[in-house]
């Protein structure tokens, strides 16, 4: 009597578990297709909400809620510890697998939503998040595949010494190509100059065209495509002129001594009002500056309000030009180099000085 007891015992056991680990299966599937159906709302952080929600539910496999089910509604059952300990291994074992699903979908989904407006207008910041989406897969597979087989028994110690010294090698092979890949990474996600940018790095001066894995391309004034290592550009000083509101532009100009002082005193007022008669252009200021070797010196800072290069150079273009014809009309002489030579007490002007010249 005893023994159909047990039996009966034994059964009802099993069968409160087995139907515990069906209800948990049903469960999950009526919330899987609850999630999946839900509309996604227009308010941006509940619909990134739901969007991960969803992703994940969909990378969850059918066979680790099987596992997880059974898990939880045999654990209560007396197994003999061989048998529960390969219940927890196996169960363990899913449960890496589906992290790793998880997690690699989880890193594809951030870098795609995360930067999704520089995938379509920036190819080398896409080039970098896909490289740091896969650098992180590559670290989480392997972390998993480390953590399952000290599950299993294995020795990882000599497993993980070896995989250091290898990287060591490794590293120590390919520095130059790594400092290359991290320091276009640095570029790329430090943003310190962007495609299209006009930069001056040491020598090198011209336009960014294209920021690659391991060289970025200049386009020089002179038209030619320079290629550098991305490592050489970080270890140089970078000047980015695109990222200026306005440009500076520094006049000088000389006019020659006999100018009666009248004319000297108009001379600020004529540039003045030169430069204030283009609205792109912002006055500074304009000042006789000094008695040079051979000329009258004038200075004066004025501000094109244009990042652009061209445009720059346009308007001072054009303020020089407009200075020159006013001073024709003013009669006002522009001064060049001259040597005044007095022999025998005469006064003479020798016109543009040239080397070897006697008299």
């Amino acid at each position: 009597m005893e023994f159909f007891s047990n039996i009966i015992q034994y059964l009802s056991i099993y069968s409160l578990n087995g139907v515990l680990a069906v209800a948990l299966f049903a469960f999950w599937l009526i919330f899987r297709s609850y999630i999946l159906r839900r509309p996604l709302p227009e308010s941006p952080k509940p619909k990134k909400t739901l969007e991960t929600l969803k992703g994940l539910t969909r990378r969850t496999r059918w066979y680790f809620i099987l596992i997880l089910s059974l898990y939880i509604g045999f654990y209560t059952i007396k197994f003999p510890i061989r048998a529960r300990a390969t219940v927890d291994q196996v169960f363990f074992l899913t449960l890496l697998l589906q992290i790793g699903l998880w997690g690699t979908w989880w890193l594809k989904y951030w870098a795609s939503a995360t930067f999704k407006e520089a995938k379509e207008k920036d190819s080398a910041r896409a080039t970098a998040i896909g490289i740091l989406k896969i650098l992180g897969q590559s670290i989480l597979w392997s972390l998993l595949v480390l953590a399952g087989l000290a599950n299993m028994g294995f020795d990882i110690t000599t497993l993980v010494a070896g995989l250091g010294v290898g990287g060591i090698a490794i590293a120590l092979a390919s520095q130059k190509i790594l400092g290359d890949l991290f320091a276009s990474l640095t570029l790329i996600l430090d943003k310190p100059f962007v495609v299209g940018d006009f930069i001056i790095t040491g020598e090198v001066r011209g336009n960014i065209e294209a920021i690659g894995i391991k060289t970025t391309r200049i386009r020089s004034l002179d038209g030619e495509l320079l290629i550098m290592p991305n490592s050489d550009i970080l270890e140089s000083r970078i000047q980015n002129f695109k990222v200026m509101e306005k440009r500076r532009a520094l006049l000088t100009l000389g006019v020659v001594y006999p100018t009666p002082l009248e004319k000297l005193q108009k001379i600020s007022g004529i540039l003045k009002e030169i430069i204030e008669a283009y609205e792109e252009v912002q006055f500074d200021r304009v000042h006789f500056k000094e008695y040079g070797p051979y000329s009258l010196n004038y200075e004066a800072v004025y501000f094109v309000n244009s990042p652009k290069y061209k445009t720059y150079i346009s308007y001072v273009e054009k303020i020089n030009l407009d200075i020159y014809e006013r001073f024709k009309k003013e009669g006002i002489q522009f001064a060049y180099p001259t040597q005044t030579l007095y022999i025998d007490g005469t006064s003479t002007s020798a016109g543009p000085f040239k080397s070897g010249t006697k008299e």
